[in-house]
């Protein structure tokens, strides 16, 4: 058994966050429908006064899931899209699309109800991963619109797959799931507002990451240690020079600042570097 857990350990530790979210969508839901348990205290109302008695469910909503399609297209999704975000991104910029997705599709989804009460009829509760996996999907659509990905057997650029996207959701406004497709828009306009801001140097996600940063301190132990000066050398791109660097092809240039992202973070780019990369996205 100790060898087991110890072997289920180490397989966790190598999964990248996305992957670990997935992970426990999948577990909650197994624990959920075997036991068949009565999880409403987790679930999002529709309603600002009984949000108030429960305004953990904001979050918790988003790992909770109707049915088995519904959860593994969310997950599916989740995994595809999480590996492109974190090729470009640290994965504290994809965890902070990913909750402010869940949450902004949250409040958008009770203030369409609070507005327009007879549109999407008698109150009602949302769970699912949807608003969070649409805010990172049109987050990378936007932030690089003309990038080309394989969708069975042919290209296609990822602005044309968010536009199939946003009609999707539209149309489903006028459908049974109204209220749930008013949270994948709330997800999706996160994801673009995020990816535009970004694009102009500002990181709108900065604050609930120290947000975060501070409730996880909380709960942990604290240790002293010697304190140390790190300095960034931004007049290297990758360790290469930048004479060597400015010598590559285009395809070459954008292999080494993605390396320099997934070593260090997108913030170690230097401003040139951020435009090259975003240039080279609208190709």
């Amino acid at each position: 058994m100790t060898s087991l857990s110890q072997d289920i350990k180490n397989k966790l530790s190598r999964l990248n966050v996305l992957e670990k979210i997935i992970v426990i969508n999948v577990v909650v839901f197994v624990i959920e429908h075997l036991l068949r348990l009565n999880l409403g205290w987790f679930k999002l109302p529709s309603g600002f006064s009984d949000f108030i008695l429960k305004p953990w469910s904001i979050v918790t909503y988003a790992f909770l899931h109707g049915d088995f399609l519904h959860i593994l297209f969310n997950m599916l999704w989740l995994y595809f899209i999480g590996r492109i975000v974190l090729n470009l991104f640290n994965p504290k910029t994809a965890l902070n699309i990913y909750f402010l997705g869940a949450i902004f599709g949250g409040l958008l989804f009770m203030l369409g109800y609070w507005l327009f009460p007879g549109f999407f009829g008698i109150r009602s509760t949302l769970v699912g991963a949807s608003a969070a996996v649409r805010a990172l999907l049109i987050f990378v659509c936007a932030y690089m619109p003309n990038q080309e990905v394989r969708l069975i057997a042919f290209n296609i650029k990822l602005w044309y797959l968010a536009i199939a996207i946003v009609v999707i959701d539209v149309i489903g406004l006028f459908g049974g799931n109204a209220g749930g497709n008013l949270a994948h828009l709330g997800g999706v306009l996160l994801g673009y507002i995020y990816a535009k801001q970004l694009v102009k140097g500002k990181d709108i996600g900065k604050g609930f990451e120290r947000l975060m940063d501070a409730l996880v301190s909380m709960f942990k132990p604290s240790k002293k240690s010697p304190l140390k000066t790190v300095h960034k050398n931004k007049s290297k791109v990758g360790g290469y020079t930048k004479a060597d660097f400015n010598e590559f092809n285009n395809q070459k240039k954008i292999d080494v600042i993605l390396d320099k992202i997934s070593k260090s973070g997108y913030d170690s780019l230097t401003t040139e570097e951020k435009d090259f990369l975003f240039r080279a996205g609208k190709k």
